[in-house]
């Protein structure tokens, strides 16, 4: 009995390639600026062409200035103007389809890619970014790759690939209110070790997964690779066919009725086998918080840093073992990226910021995943309510994630962060990054330590 990945994969297998791999056809290949360019003007300088223009989309995201009113070419890293020139150069040369710093639909490549309709079930996705396996929640199959890869996937139209061993991940129950798609991760991570996925190809499912909105599912799959997992997936659904419905990149109204019944057959067949099988009870799962520099160093909130902790974490985060993780003091909140730059992720922390203000001391930002998300928050008046409570409102793009040179946050400042990797200089040398869901993350801004929306109500006397 096939699985999900079993289908994907054999829809896509164009040959055996030898030596245990397959050439598998890739339908859309993703750049960014940050790679992009070299990509291209690689590709072009051996002498190949793009085999098919529709399926390239290049994405300015990485390194563009995240400042409110950016100029063009403004980047957030010394020197990185290059990398943003020479992709719209080379994209434009190739006849690519551009999202340019300045187009309404910009922001982070795996933001964007689900709004437009690039990422759709069934199709194979590939870019040079490991956080790709995002797209997998939809039921597509996608993945990080290389640069060279990325020109043989230009040049060719496909990859070589020995096919994975398979993981699912069930998740029974559903999550308790207040617990998110992020804090599931972070407890899947953090029980069975940043290198549980062993490079499997993993399908979440259950009860709990089900019951997940399209942007938690993002956000779960988003954190795969974090998980040492090589790609992510969930089988679609109504939520996901309407979802995609009516999006620029995806199947017209006279395509829909086909390509729905196509997606109808992209689910696990009952009895099918997996290499290695979790289960997960959601109500076990309780608001998480990172104490260390690697995902699976992360504890519920109100547990302490646990006895025999990793040293060289604990020296760099300036923790001991025991040492209680709620109420430690923060100087810095982030809310963004690709695993948490979403409407949906935007709205949970305007929930807990509205009426409120950052405490002293602690510096906050925002940066929407993308022009489409930061619309819609102006609209609904979310942009005001991080304004209004001290956070400083940016111009989507990977910004604060990830430390590419330039402004950041202070040596020793404790960061509460929606992101997705906390490694030692990860938003910069010395900050100290502690990853949790945009909830916490508003939480903890206000209270000016870490804490949940819940010690916040009570602080008042509410609840």
């Amino acid at each position: 009995m096939p699985t999900l990945f079993d289908k994907l994969w054999q829809l896509h297998r164009v040959a055996e390639a030898g030596d245990g791999y397959d050439l598998i056809a890739i339908d859309r290949l993703l750049l960014h600026e940050r790679t992009g360019g070299v990509a291209l003007k690689s590709l072009a300088e051996a002498g190949h062409r793009v085999r098919d223009l529709a399926r390239v989309f290049a994405v300015m995201d990485h390194i563009v200035s995240f400042r409110a009113g950016r100029g063009r070419d403004e980047a957030r890293s010394p020197g990185g103007e290059a990398f943003i020139t020479e992709t719209r150069a080379m994209a434009k040369a190739a006849g690519l389809h551009l999202i340019d710093t300045d187009d309404a639909a910009q922001g982070i490549v795996h933001v964007v890619a689900p709004e437009l309709g690039i990422a759709l079930p069934g199709l194979t996705l590939a870019c040079p970014d490991s956080h790709t396996c995002s797209l997998g929640a939809l039921g597509a199959l996608a993945w990080g790759i290389g640069s060279s890869d990325a020109e043989h996937a230009m040049a060719t139209g496909t990859l070589r690939l020995k096919k994975p061993r398979q993981m699912r991940v069930t998740v029974t129950h559903r999550l308790a209110p207040g617990v998110t798609a992020k804090d599931l991760a972070l407890h899947l991570i953090a029980k069975h070790g940043a290198g549980g996925g062993q490079r499997m190809a993993l399908e979440f499912a259950g009860e709990g997964v089900a019951a997940l909105e399209v942007e938690g599912r993002l956000t779960l799959c988003n954190m795969a690779v974090e998980f040492a997992a090589f790609t992510a997936l969930i089988a679609p659904d109504a939520k996901t066919l309407a979802y995609v419905a009516g999006r620029p990149f995806g199947p017209g109204p006279e395509h829909m009725a086909g390509a729905e019944a196509l997606w109808a057959g992209l689910a696990t067949d009952e009895g099918a086998a997996f290499d290695a099988e979790i289960v997960i009870d959601a109500r076990d799962v309780r608001p998480q918080v990172s104490w260390g520099t690697s995902p699976e160093q992360t504890a519920a909130l109100g547990e302490s840093v646990p006895a025999g902790a990793d040293a060289r974490a604990l020296a760099y985060m300036g923790l001991k073992a025991g040492e209680a993780i709620r109420g430690l003091k923060i100087g810095g909140a982030f809310i963004g990226s690709c695993t948490n730059g979403r409407i949906s992720d935007l709205e949970a922390a305007a929930a807990v910021l509205k009426g409120r203000r950052v405490a002293p001391g602690v510096r906050a930002v925002c940066v929407p995943g993308s022009q489409a998300v930061r619309r819609e928050a102006a609209a609904r008046g979310i942009d005001r309510i991080f304004i209004d409570a001290g956070f400083e409102w940016g111009e989507p793009g990977c910004a604060m994630c990830f430390y590419a040179g330039g402004e950041t946050f202070p040596a020793g400042t404790r960061v509460m962060s929606s992101t997705n990797r906390n490694f030692e200089g990860r938003q910069g040398p010395g900050v100290r990054t502690h990853l949790a869901s945009p909830a916490v993350v508003a939480a903890s801004a206000v209270a000016g330590h870490i804490c949940t929306p819940a010690d916040i109500l009570a602080a008042e006397g509410v609840g």
